[in-house]
């Protein structure tokens, strides 16, 4: 696998993009695209498929999902279910170098409890915020949020993902991403929040969730207070990064003690994933195989645009890398996999793409002070007798014991899990929550300075003015796949002073701020924008009001 290159230093995103305007979102999508993406189901040519030990043989999973997304699927059930109980929204960032407006859509849901901190929770990337809905209840009303702590949830959707807009290809896309969502919490009126990871991060592709997570958290520490870090690509401390930490790993090592921040599932956790590596000889069986130097995404974009059934067989790959413990239903699978076939999956595997071929010069440069996080790792000590022969597999992560973080960050939480990290958020999400409520207790005892926010009200709670009252925001330049088409979103802080009107901007953001959504009708005759292609054998016909947003 050849190692990224490294490039020259490049502008970050300006944070003032349209106004500062903030939107409420709305999906629709159209009887007529459903429609051929039905018929391209009923096309589907699947390959034969010789009997094989060797081989992962999913034609008959393949073919029964097919049919139920055909007869009994409905996507318009989902979408009203998104629209009706998500609170969801979009605003937009002028990108690097040409100013390109890049609109990221995120769900922002506020706790109704007084105690609240505000906390980023980034998806696993290629997963989007809207398959993270569950976690909504979770976060933000907990059964006792006296001792377990609520937060105000913002999950975005990464650049190019679900319903955000893709970044220009010369952007850097780690640091542009990071200064839009840390941009991104400042607009919505948290100056300081936490943040997690919702994966395990040394399965991300390319290591996309880690280097976005590890940004944040060394380049805006005024802001970013703490960051809950789930199965980070450690490695143990050497002499030169850092003598006193190499010191403390050689000697707990030395004696097998649990001493100097160390455990006995530490030693035992790393002594078993080095066995385990040894002994996989086979690269094909990862998740971030296509991860190179090399890797060209528009061969596979005009594969995966076209087929919704090669985008099916990809997320069932990645579910099978992740094993997931409980089981999905064909309803799951094919939402997952709608949540990537509607917008289009070009612009995330450009994203991979541009992550995969560059490392910026700004991720190496090394922070002023260490940034205050907790660890989760996962001891992987669980029976794998009945584990998977044929690949892909499951990919493997490799054990970093929590005090290695030491070397660049100040731990200040940590968490040991037992068996694998798999598919955290959907089998077991509650170890998310309990990794980022033992960093906001450790974060809150010393800076009280998020509690204050929340408990001084400083952020207004919203009514909705009525139609007729705002103004409408001109519709911004679009890319992607989709038409869309926008219309206002008009919300009135109560602080505003009787008989006053507030602007649409600070309405809007009010409304975002509270994690309220009121959505304004489709402006008529809205004309669709950069119509794409479809197959040939849906007539040759243009994607003209088939996807659209209201905004």
């Amino acid at each position: 696998m050849a190692a990224p290159t490294q490039t020259q230093p490049r502008q970050t995103a300006r944070i003032e993009g349209a106004e500062d305007e903030i939107f409420g979102y709305r999906i629709h999508v159209s009887t007529k695209y459903l429609d051929i993406t039905r018929q391209k189901l009923e096309l589907t040519r699947l390959p034969h498929e010789p009997r094989s030990q060797d081989w992962w043989e999913p034609k008959p999973q393949v073919e029964s999902l097919i049919d139920y997304w055909q007869e009994h699927y409905s996507w318009h059930q989902h979408e009203e279910r998104f629209n009706n109980t998500v609170p969801q929204f979009r605003t937009g960032f002028l990108a690097p170098p040409t100013s390109t407006q890049v609109r990221i859509h995120f769900v922002h849901a506020r706790s109704p409890h007084p105690n609240a901190v505000p906390l980023l929770l980034i998806p696993p990337f290629p997963l989007t915020n809207l398959s993270l809905v569950h976690l909504i209840p979770l976060a933000t009303n907990p059964l006792d949020p006296v001792t377990q702590q609520p937060f105000h949830l913002v999950m975005p959707a990464l650049p190019g993902l679900g319903f955000s807009d893709p970044l220009p290809p010369t952007a850097p896309p780690i640091s542009t991403t990071g200064e839009m969502l840390d941009g991104m919490m400042k607009r919505l009126g948290y100056p300081r929040y936490l943040a997690t990871n919702s994966g395990a991060a040394s399965m991300s592709p390319s290591l996309i969730d880690w280097r976005i997570m590890k940004h944040i958290s060394q380049h805006y520490p005024d802001s970013c207070l703490g960051t809950h870090l789930i199965s980070p690509p450690l490695t143990s401390p050497t002499f030169g990064e850092s003598a006193g930490e190499w010191t403390k790993w050689t000697l707990a090592r030395m004696f097998s003690s649990p001493v100097l921040g160390y455990s006995k599932e530490d030693f035992s956790a790393v002594q078993k994933r080095k066995k385990s590596k040894s002994e996989d000889k086979s690269a094909t069986s990862r998740l971030v195989q296509l991860s190179g130097a090399d890797y060209e995404p528009n061969t596979p974009s005009y594969a995966l645009c076209d087929s919704p059934t090669g985008l099916l067989l990809y997320v069932m790959k990645i579910l099978r890398t992740l094993s997931p413990k409980k089981e999905l239903k064909p309803d799951d699978i094919i939402t997952l996999t709608q949540l990537v076939w509607l917008p289009g999956p070009e612009a995330a595997l450009r994203f991979w793409s541009l992550c995969t071929s560059q490392i910026e010069p700004i991720e190496t440069t090394k922070p002023k002070r260490k940034p205050k996080v907790a660890v989760t790792v996962f001891l992987d000590n669980e029976d794998q007798s009945e584990q998977k022969k044929a690949l892909p597999q499951p990919a493997y992560s490799p054990y970093s014991c929590p005090s290695w973080a030491r070397k660049e960050f100040t731990v200040v939480h940590s968490t040991r899990v037992a068996g694998r990290a798999g598919f955290l958020s959907w089998d077991r999400p509650e170890i998310i929550m309990d990794g980022v409520r033992g960093l906001a207790k450790a974060v809150l005892s010393v800076d009280n300075r998020m509690q204050r926010l929340s408990q001084s009200g400083a952020i207004p709670s919203p009514q909705i003015i009525p139609e007729g009252e705002g103004s409408t925001p001109p519709g911004a330049p679009l890319t992607g796949t989709t038409a869309r088409n926008s219309a206002a979103t008009t919300v009135q802080p109560t602080s505003t002073p009787p008989g006053k009107t507030p602007s649409s901007s600070a309405t809007r953001r009010a409304a975002a701020q509270s994690g309220q959504l009121a959505v304004g009708p489709q402006l008529a005759g809205g004309a669709p924008r950069n119509p794409r292609r479809t197959s040939p054998r849906a007539g040759n016909a243009q994607r003209q009001n088939l996807v659209s947003v209201h905004e």
